[in-house]
């Protein structure tokens, strides 16, 4: 399926979408609900203001650097 040039809200749900390309889309104030991004790659997204709650981040890497890594960091710093 393609969508393209619309400004129509989008709702899915219990959807395969794996495989999925997302190029130049605006999802601002979109809300993700028990969704599996295993093995997803982010590149080039503004992620300004986004609240990530109740998250596996195991083997989730931000620039290359494991994000448990940068947790155990911070703690230490504390």
């Amino acid at each position: 399926m393609m969508i393209r040039d619309t400004k129509d809200r989008i709702e899915a749900q219990n959807a395969g979408l794996a495989g999925s390309v997302f190029e130049d889309v605006n999802l601002s104030t979109a809300r993700f609900e028990n969704v599996n991004l295993s093995g997803a790659v982010f590149n080039n997204i503004n992620m300004a203001d986004v609240k990530l709650t109740n998250l596996n981040i195991r083997g989730m890497t931000i620039e290359g650097i494991l994000v448990e890594d940068l947790f155990a960091a911070y703690e230490a710093q504390k």
